[in-house]
C-alpha cells in the first residue's frame, strides 16, 4: 500500500505514516513548510532531533518530533506534533481517515489574523481527497509547563476544583468563533473553506433506523438500566420515564424531516463549530491575575452546523450532577458571548428549543445502542459500585459512552423533549 500522497492545496507529496516520515524528515519538513509559507525560502529544518510514535486518539498515526533550524527564529517552532489521516496497520483507526480533512482547512482558517480561538499553530497540513490520506503538523501544546495545566482526561471532570470556570470558558470559545463567521470577520475564506449545504446539513447524522428498532432499543436501555441501578439517576428506572420515552422517540422519529428542516432554517443558529469541544481537546491557562484561558485541539468534523449541536459536543462528557445544575446558566453564557463579539442575538427561549431538538436526534441516532456497547466490550459491567468506579476506566470507550448516554437520557427526562417537540410543531 502507498504510503505517499500528494496534497490537494499545496502540490507536495506527503508521507502517509510515520515509517515514511522517518526516511528523509528533514527534507520533508524543508519542502512543507516552505510550501505552507511558515519558513522563509532561505531557511530550512536543519535537523529532527526527535521522531517518537504517539500513542493516543482513535483515527490515524501521531508523532511527536523536535526540530532545528537553519536560521532560528522566535516565530519558529522546535516542538512538533504531526498527525497522520491513516494508520495502515489497524482498519478500524484508519476507517476515520477523512476526519482531518476539516482540521487541515482549520488549520488554513486559523492562520487569519481575525481568528478568535486559540489553536496550535500550523506548520503544515494538506489532504488529498482521493486516498483520504491526509497530514497535519502544528506546534506541540506544552501540557504542564510554565502556566499550562497538565492535560484533563474526558470524563473526569468531577476531579476539578471548580469545574464550571473551565466549562465557562469552552463555551466562550465556541461563541466567539461563531460571532466572528456572523459578523464576517473570517470571510471570505471561511466560506470558500466551509461552504454551507443546507441540504446535506438536513441529512447528517440520521437515525438510521425505523419504529420497530426504535421500541426494541427503548426496551433494551431499560432492561439494562434496571440491571445497573448503581449507575443511574433514580429517575431513569422509573417504567412511566421509559414508556414516555418510547412514545416521544417514536414522535421524534415521525416527525424527523421537520425537525431538521428547523434546525437549518434560521441563520443565526448556523455556523462552522469544533464538534467535539470537550475538556480532553483542549488546553488551559492562567494570566498573572489568575483568568483562566483555553485552546481548542482535535478539530475533526468541524463543519457547518446548528451551534447548539456543537454546544452539546463540548458538554456531553460534563459530570451529569454538574451539567443538571449548570446547563441553562452556559447556554445563557453562549448566547452572551455570542453577541457581545457582534453576533445576531439570540432568544433564550429559542435556544432551549434548538438545543433540545438537536439533542433529541443526536442522541437517538448516536446513543441508543449502550447495552449492546457494554455487552461486547465490559460485560462485568455490573460489578461497577457507581458511575465512578475505577473499573470503569478500564475502557475509555465504555466510559465516555455511559456518561454521554446517561446525560441524554437525563436531559430527556429533565427538559421534556417531547414538549419542546410539541411546540415545535406548534410554531
Amino acid at each position: 500500500m502507498t504510503q505517499a500522497a500528494i496534497g490537494d492545496a499545496t502540490g507536495v507529496v506527503m508521507p502517509a505514516s510515520v515509517e515514511a516520515l522517518r526516511e528523509a524528515p528533514e527534507e520533508f519538513l524543508t519542502r512543507a513548510m516552505h510550501a505552507y509559507g511558515t519558513l522563509a525560502p532561505d531557511n530550512r529544518v536543519r535537523s529532527v532531533d526527535r521522531l517518537e510514535l504517539f500513542s493516543g486518539g482513535n483515527s490515524g498515526q501521531k508523532a511527536l518530533l523536535d526540530v532545528s533550524y537553519a536560521q532560528p527564529g522566535d516565530d519558529l517552532p522546535r516542538r512538533l506534533f504531526a498527525k497522520f489521516s491513516r494508520d495502515f496497520d489497524d482498519p478500524f483507526r484508519d476507517r476515520r481517515r477523512t476526519e482531518i480533512d476539516g482540521e487541515v482547512r482549520l488549520a488554513a482558517l486559523s492562520r487569519l489574523p481575525a481568528f478568535p480561538v486559540a489553536v496550535p499553530r500550523p506548520v503544515f497540513g494538506d489532504f488529498e481527497a482521493e486516498s483520504g490520506t491526509g497530514l497535519l503538523v502544528t506546534e506541540r501544546v506544552a501540557f504542564g509547563e510554565g502556566a499550562v495545566e497538565p492535560l484533563h482526561e474526558k470524563c473526569m471532570d468531577h476531579l476539578l476544583p471548580d469545574p464550571l470556570e473551565y466549562y465557562r470558558v469552552l463555551v466562550s470559545a465556541q461563541g466567539r468563533l461563531a460571532a466572528a463567521q456572523h459578523r464576517g470577520a473570517l470571510s471570505p475564506q471561511l466560506e470558500a473553506l466551509f461552504p454551507y449545504d443546507r441540504a446535506v446539513a438536513e441529512a447528517d447524522l440520521p437515525i438510521g433506523y425505523g419504529q420497530d428498532d426504535l421500541q426494541r432499543k427503548v426496551a433494551a436501555l431499560g432492561e439494562f438500566i434496571a440491571g445497573h441501578e448503581q449507575l443511574f439517576p433514580a429517575e431513569l428506572a422509573a417504567p412511566a420515564f421509559l414508556a414516555r420515552l418510547e412514545t416521544e422517540a417514536c414522535d421524534f422519529l415521525k416527525h424527523e424531516k421537520a425537525v431538521r428542516r428547523f434546525l437549518q432554517a434560521d441563520p443565526r443558529f448556523i455556523a462552522v463549530c469544533h464538534w467535539n469541544a470537550n475538556i480532553d481537546n483542549a488546553w488551559f491557562w492562567r494570566e498573572a491575575d489568575g483568568t483562566l484561558h483555553c485552546g481548542l485541539l482535535d478539530w475533526g468534523m468541524v463543519r457547518p452546523m446548528n451551534v447548539t449541536t456543537g454546544l452539546w459536543g463540548g458538554l456531553s462528557a460534563a459530570p451529569t450532577a454538574f451539567l443538571r445544575a449548570e446547563l441553562g446558566g452556559l447556554l445563557d453564557h453562549y448566547r452572551d458571548e455570542f453577541t457581545a463579539h457582534d453576533g445576531p442575538a439570540l432568544a433564550g427561549d429559542l435556544m432551549d428549543l434548538h438545543f433540545d431538538l438537536s439533542l433529541a436526534l443526536t442522541g437517538l441516532a448516536l446513543m441508543m445502542d449502550l447495552p449492546a456497547l457494554v455487552a461486547a466490550r465490559m460485560p462485568d459491567l455490573g460489578k461497577a459500585s457507581g458511575p465512578f468506579d475505577p473499573l470503569i476506566r478500564r475502557d475509555k470507550v465504555v466510559e465516555g459512552f455511559l456518561l454521554v448516554s446517561t446525560n441524554f437520557l437525563t436531559l430527556w427526562s429533565d427538559r421534556g423533549f417531547g414538549r419542546s417537540l410539541e411546540r415545535m410543531l406548534a410554531l
